[in-house]
């Protein structure tokens, strides 16, 4: 995947940039049955209370309904039918259908093609798109969609560009790598499917206006230096001037900007082995 670059007819368009959506199917038909109509909470919690600021309006988006686990279907196999967009996440999907008729979305890996055929079984190739628990998988390969509890479906490494690099397996349980740099346990019967995640370069898209952002769902953000004192603890003072804090705060006096929230004793602590960077 590319990214696209358009002339620069005005300010905005100058910097920005989109996704190459040219290799993706134009004229399919999604299944009814796997299109769902979400409403979107805008940061608002069962309460009504933004717990999350700046969120709000955007364009509607119909959810698809992706199948992270694919359990039920072991050992079938399935042709991929289209590579689709979705809107509600970074990464591509696929349109598979089985023998038996049902079809399916899944996460789409670089190199996986329409008229492949994917499917998930301890026997399955070691081919993108196919699913096989860990323990049969070798070494160094890199994987996707990855389970934390077998059966449970997929948790880790699911966003564009996405893989987790299987580093060993010993003593019923794989060794992997994430995306953060973590080096994690997983119980080695949990399922993963191979290669890496489409849609690699959406990193490098630059939004480039205000009004895209807008569309997305994503409100104006504004500096605490540049609000009054009864507003932020950053507010106040004559010009432009520094917070006059040791360390950055939240509207609400907390610390904020580098802060770690993870509980000290989270009951999947011994299943760490290295934490992410700082």
């Amino acid at each position: 995947m590319a990214v696209k670059l358009y002339k620069p007819t005005s300010p905005g368009r100058r910097i920005q940039s989109v996704t190459d959506y040219s290799v993706l199917e134009k004229n399919h038909k999604t299944p009814k049955k796997l299109v769902v109509y979400k409403a979107r909470p805008a940061g608002r919690n069962n309460s009504g209370k933004i717990t999350v600021r700046h969120q709000g309006g955007g364009f509607r988006r119909k959810v698809r309904v992706v199948d992270f686990n694919r359990a039920d279907k072991k050992g079938i196999p399935a042709k991929v039918m289209t590579i689709e967009y979705d809107p509600t996440r970074t990464c591509f999907i696929s349109l598979v259908s089985y023998k038996d008729g049902e079809k399916r979305y899944i996460l789409t890996p670089q190199g996986l093609k329409v008229g492949q055929q994917v499917v998930y079984g301890d026997m399955a190739e070691i081919l993108p798109g196919n699913r096989l628990m860990l323990k049969s998988i070798p070494v160094g390969t890199f994987v996707n969609d990855v389970e934390l509890i077998p059966g449970q479906g997929g948790k880790l490494a699911r966003s564009a560009g996405g893989y987790c690099i299987l580093q060993n397996t010993e003593a019923g349980y794989a060794m992997l790598k994430l995306p953060s740099g973590e080096i994690r346990k997983v119980r080695e019967t949990c399922a993963a499917s191979i290669g890496q995640l489409a849609n690699a370069d959406w990193m490098n898209v630059r939004i480039g206006k205000a009004g895209r952002m807008r569309l997305m769902g994503w409100r104006p953000t504004v500096r605490g230096k540049v609000m009054n004192p009864v507003d932020h603890p950053h507010g106040g003072g004559e010009g432009h001037n520094p917070i006059g804090l040791k360390y950055p705060k939240t509207p609400w006096g907390k610390h904020a900007l580098g802060v770690r929230t993870r509980k000290k004793k989270k009951y999947s602590n011994p299943m760490i082995v290295n934490r992410r960077a700082k």
